[in-house]
């Protein structure tokens, strides 16, 4: 449900109000989900209340096996109630960075982490969660895609290397770096971390039908680094990279200038683009739009996927936020998960 002080409650109810969420339910309180319900269907009666009958809120109804989902009828949404909660969810105003808030968020998260592993579910899919929530609850991850990271492997095994991809139908980008300040990002731009990252993506995009992606590598300097005038990585560290990778089969090709290769990638030059920082590939995709935008962990041993926007606390307990990156999240989960 992600973070229940932000909107993920409401697009939930949106969508499966919608019908967008064949086979799905949602692990969260159900509290909070009732709340959400009841003020989807105020917002929806103050539009017009002349013109249409009075709008009821959306049922929700307690599962107590994922399974169990898939016998209730269209319109009603079904919540898994995740064990250890913090009780009071849904008595504590919208809007509002919360541990508690955040702790919610997190055990969320872990639950479905374990039922996807566990074969309960085909795919994960999460509400936005804020990180400064997740924070003031002690998570020590910055957000979603650390966490996955950390604890979606197998135990005893290494942690799987992972990636964050950003996509809409027309443009996908994959970050070599993701939360971290931009001095560290710069860090970070090496020939290992870099050919690790088209090797993920590569992997990744038989996923979404693709197996032999065209795959346009930017630089991190202006133009490139221009010879090496504006700076030197993409000499000794992304090139190298795109090399090796080419060495290997994988049709990779740069480091461009970060300024045009995203254009080009989107009038369909390129099948996706390795970003070398988190602005510099998700700022194009969401110019784009958020409505459509998905964010895909790549690398992970399942499919996990997330809207292309935050909790929005302004937006929060007003009725009125706009599910359509949630259903393009759960559509891109199914296709991705063979679902």
């Amino acid at each position: 449900m992600g973070d229940p002080n932000g909107i993920g409650p409401e697009i939930l109810v949106r969508a499966f109000a919608q019908g967008d969420v064949p086979g799905g339910y949602v692990l969260g309180d159900a509290a909070v989900m009732r709340r959400a319900a009841a003020w989807v269907a105020a917002a929806d009666n103050a539009r017009d209340p002349a013109t249409h009958a009075a709008v009821l809120p959306l049922p929700v109804a307690l599962i107590g096996e994922p399974a169990d989902a898939l016998d209730l009828p269209p319109g009603v949404l079904p919540v898994w109630p995740v064990p250890g909660l913090p009780a009071g969810l849904a008595a504590q105003p919208p809007g509002r960075i919360a541990a508690d808030a955040g702790r919610a968020a997190a055990a969320c998260i872990r639950a479905g982490i374990a039922q996807v592993r566990a074969g309960q579910a085909a795919a994960l899919v999460t509400a936005p969660i804020h990180k400064e929530a997740l924070a003031a609850a002690g998570e020590p991850y910055p957000g979603h895609t650390e966490l996955l990271q950390a604890e979606g492997g197998r135990p005893g095994e290494a942690l799987p290397p992972v990636r964050m991809m950003l996509a809409n139908e027309e443009l996908k980008t994959v970050l070599v770096s993701i939360h971290v300040a931009l001095r560290q990002a710069i860090e970070q731009v090496t020939a290992e971390n870099v050919l690790a990252t088209i090797r993920i993506a590569h992997a990744a995009a038989a996923g979404w039908g693709q197996p032999r992606p065209r795959i346009a590598v930017a630089g991190l300097n202006p133009h490139a680094g221009e010879g090496g005038l504006f700076g030197d990585e993409e000499i000794r560290h992304i090139a190298p990279a795109v090399a090796a990778a080419r060495a290997e089969g994988i049709d990779a090709q740069g480091p461009f200038a970060p300024d045009t290769v995203f254009m080009r990638a989107r009038a369909g030059e390129f099948d996706l683009v390795i970003a070398q920082y988190h602005d510099q590939g998700l700022i194009p995709v969401k110019y784009l739009g958020v409505e459509q935008g998905v964010n895909v962990t790549l690398g992970l041993p399942f499919v996990r996927t997330s809207p292309d926007h935050g909790t929005a606390f302004d937006k929060a307990g007003l009725g009125c936020a706009d599910p359509a990156s949630l259903i393009a999240a759960a559509r891109m989960a199914r296709r991705l998960a063979g679902a």
